[in-house]
């Protein structure tokens, strides 16, 4: 710490962290009793627009004055900010979210604690600092991602939760900002336990998507672990537990988004494929998630079932989902994590299906690879040789492929 600063602390995440032994990616500083000028003069560099936050002339970690702030509008941004040199250390902590969150650390390693973070700690609960929780809406998505990082033997204490329903029925959740719900959701998916963040804000209208599932039944010989959204929630667990990437995972999050539109139309979960679709590009427009998750989204909807299915389909339609459907000849690493979303898919349907072998997937990603080893040169050139032209050409390349397939699956029959 700096020793020009009488009164610098260590605080948040990261002392947090320290006593749970965890490792922490920032440290961040906050100084009692300074000025903007003072800490300018030090040498401190200015980064902050909405209040006074500084880089460290030399190790660049962040430094802040202490400040208060006061509720002024709706949403996030709505806030006054008082970072006069008057604030305390204890006024500081009372803005943070958690209590958790809410502790210090001197330069002699004592531990600051007015709102009992470490007993917290210790009982693995998130509940609020204060009522100032109520002040800003994002708090909501935050403690639910403390869930999904810290697993299901935590838990949000009732009198947190009942604050995260006042912002609801306040309509203070209508004013999260999209970009800001995706940021939360992202790193949440990245966790450990993603189920959890979800289930956490199941309820609250944020994700009316999965709200949707609650209660749609489904066969019970292929779904005994219930209805949709139990199901979605054990596919996402298992990507987590497989350690997939966010792709996977997102995916895994929204294949079934349609089964609660085909049930509402039909009665029944036919159809939810493609009924998907349009729910998946919907949900990514509303909270501005990047084009590569829609796609991947987007894709697994339309065709996991046919992955599923993989041993009764013809080749010419094993063809065309690799090729047409899913384009994995162009963008392999999304179809591997389309085969990977089909997996977890199957896998998350209890307890007894969890580890049940899924060979479609490997059998997939063999053909996939040789489709890949394909030589489409020769192919094209014996087709110009023997006097096509123009989409002829195509449809060489397209019948040399089918035959790939073919052969395929031909050598897999006679080695069984």
């Amino acid at each position: 710490m700096d020793k020009a600063l009488e009164q610098v602390y260590l605080v948040g995440g990261a002392v947090r962290d320290l006593l749970l032994k965890r490792a922490s990616n920032d440290n961040d500083y906050v100084v009692i009793g300074e000025t903007p000028q003072t800490m300018e003069a030090l040498g401190f560099v200015p980064i902050g627009s909405d209040f006074p936050v500084y880089l460290h002339p030399k190790t660049k970690e962040e430094y802040a004055l202490g400040r208060t702030e006061r509720k002024s509008g709706k949403g996030y941004t709505g806030f006054v900010v008082d970072a006069s040199p008057d604030v305390t250390l204890e006024e500081d902590l009372a803005r943070r979210d958690l209590t958790i969150n809410s502790m210090a650390l001197d330069a002699n390693d004592n531990i600051i604690d007015p709102f009992n973070g470490q007993q917290d700690l210790k009982d693995k609960i998130l509940r609020h600092t204060t009522d100032a929780f109520v002040e800003d809406p994002v708090r909501v998505l935050r403690i639910a991602r403390f869930l999904a990082r810290f697993g299901s033997e935590w838990r949000i204490h009732p009198s947190t939760y009942a604050l995260m329903q006042q912002l609801k029925q306040q309509g203070e959740l209508n004013h999260l900002v999209p970009e800001r719900v995706w940021l939360e959701t992202e790193k949440a998916l990245g966790e450990k336990h993603p189920e959890l963040y979800f289930q956490a804000l199941q309820g609250l209208g944020i994700f009316p998507e999965l709200e949707k599932m609650v209660n749609v039944p489904q066969p019970k010989q292929h779904h005994p672990e219930g209805d949709v959204f139990v199901h979605t929630m054990l596919v996402l667990r298992r990507a987590a537990d497989l350690n997939f990437d966010l792709a996977t995972r997102f995916a895994a999050l929204t294949h079934d988004f349609g089964k609660a539109i085909s049930f509402k139309k039909r009665g029944n979960l036919r159809g939810h494929e493609r009924d998907g679709v349009a729910v998946v590009e919907q949900f990514c427009e509303r909270l501005k998630i990047p084009n590569c998750f829609r796609d991947i989204g987007v894709l697994t909807s339309d065709n996991h079932t046919l992955c599923h299915t993989l041993e009764q389909l013809r080749p010419e339609t094993v063809h065309k989902l690799i090729v047409t459907n899913l384009n994995a000849l162009v963008h392999p690493q999304r179809f591997i994590a389309f085969t990977q979303a089909c997996q977890c898919d199957a896998q998350g349907r209890g307890e007894t299906l969890v580890d049940k072998p899924y060979p479609q997937a490997a059998k997939l990603r063999a053909i996939h690879a040789e489709l890949l080893k394909l030589d489409k040169k020769q192919v094209v050139q014996a087709a110009l040789n023997s006097g096509k032209k123009g989409p002829e050409i195509g449809e060489e390349v397209k019948q040399a492929e089918i035959n790939c397939v073919k052969a395929f699956l031909t050598r897999e029959k006679q080695a069984q």
